[in-house]
């Protein structure tokens, strides 16, 4: 997007006040979403149960990816896809999202994982609480017999794998370790002012990636059988999150300058545009929090455990992605989204993913909305880090 680059991500441009106190309307987004839960339940669960399901779990929220459409178009219809062929050709910047996506974050997701609910707050979550999680697909054990860490049970007629209830929280990381975002990286792009269409590049090659090595990473580090790859959820969240903005962006992008020119597209269009992105990520997190706000209040100090080693793996991936970037060399507006995609998850996918593997009530599935939770907040903190660090690059 170098010919539009200083009209909307130029380094020189003052961030405005909307954006500067962002971090206050998502905290009062995420309050009132948790109130609209508590007040209109009824209304909260009606909308939640509009849903695409795939394998009787619910894969994608009508309402959710209705707010994300209109988060990410405002971003695609800015997009020069002359620069991105161009981005497409930068190694640098693309292997280093690669590395850090692939050969980095699963494991120190695992790492750090393990040490603070299996050792620091092991205690605390209690030495003998257990968790009833779905038998693995395909897999039929006798009442009483082990399998991995848990015991076969019998609960309401159906069997259930009882396991210790950290390691079900471990697995619901696990699946937040290995679904780098694909899609809510190209907000934090677009708000840190870097290349958006390095960032539109990267996306790609990492969906791509992440059919390949999901299901391969999530059986190797779960360590509970074989996970089988969730393709249609995967392909389906791709498709539904980043493809279709992305044609609409394209599209509309094209018709609107041959019919009124270049520059009522960047003066008076995309001006129009400019709250559309910040407004509908708002109206997502309150969605997001009437759906599952019930869950943070009952079990607030189980949310603190669990956030522990999410909040330090966001933070030390950013670091570890941002320091690369320096000593590669790479200009600010490469660096910025490079780290950005690797610190960010696609929770999205991995709520779908623990909710069909483990079940709906599983801690598993618990750990993944905490990702949620402090997914916007951290990565607002990292953006406005990007912004205040723009000199120590090129």
């Amino acid at each position: 997007m170098a010919a539009e680059a200083p009209a909307d991500t130029g380094g020189s441009k003052p961030i405005g006040f909307f954006e500067r106190y962002l971090t206050v309307w998502v905290v009062l987004c995420i309050g009132g979403g948790i109130l609209l839960g508590k007040v209109a339940p009824g209304a909260a669960q009606s909308l939640d149960r509009l849903a695409i399901y795939v394998g009787g779990a619910p894969v994608v929220s009508i309402p959710i990816a209705i707010c994300l459409f209109l988060m990410m178009y405002p971003i695609m219809v800015k997009i020069d896809f002359g620069e991105v062929i161009k981005a497409g050709r930068s190694a640098r910047p693309v292997g280093l999202t690669l590395f850090i996506n692939w050969a980095v974050k699963p494991f120190t997701m695992y790492a750090i994982s393990v040490f603070f609910l299996g050792t620091v707050f092991y205690g605390l979550i209690g030495s003998e609480a257990t968790d009833l999680v779905k038998l693995p697909f395909g897999l039929d054990l006798d009442v009483g017999s082990t399998h991995g860490a848990g015991m076969v049970v019998l609960q309401d007629g159906v069997k259930m794998l009882q396991v210790p209830l950290w390691r079900s929280y471990l697995a619901g990381c696990i699946l937040l370790g290995i679904a780098p975002c694909t899609a809510m990286v190209l907000v934090w792009g677009y708000l840190a002012r870097g290349n958006d269409g390095l960032t539109l590049v990267m996306v790609a090659i990492n969906s791509l990636t992440m059919l390949l090595l999901y299901g391969v990473l999530g059986g190797f580090l779960l360590g509970v059988g074989r996970l089988p790859v969730p393709w249609q959820a995967l392909l389906l969240s791709i498709a539904i999150y980043v493809a279709l903005p992305l044609v609409a962006g394209y599209l509309s992008r094209k018709w609107i300058i041959q019919k009124k020119g270049m520059e009522w597209f960047k003066q008076r269009f995309l001006h129009f545009l400019t709250p559309v992105t910040i407004v509908a990520l708002l109206a997502t997190l309150v969605l997001l929090f009437s759906f599952k706000g019930d869950v943070i209040v009952a079990k607030p100090f189980t949310i603190l455990w669990i956030a522990v080693p999410l909040f330090i793996q966001t933070v030390l991936i950013f670091s570890l992605g941002y320091i690369l970037a320096k000593v590669l060399k790479l200009s600010y507006r490469d660096a910025a989204p490079s780290a950005m995609i690797g610190a960010s998850n696609h929770f999205e996918v991995a709520i779908a993913t623990s909710t069909m593997l483990f079940g709906l009530s599983s801690g598993a599935a618990l750990a993944t909305v905490v990702g949620v939770l402090i997914e916007v907040p951290v990565m607002l903190m990292l953006v406005r880090f990007c912004l205040r660090t723009q000199s120590w690059f090129k």
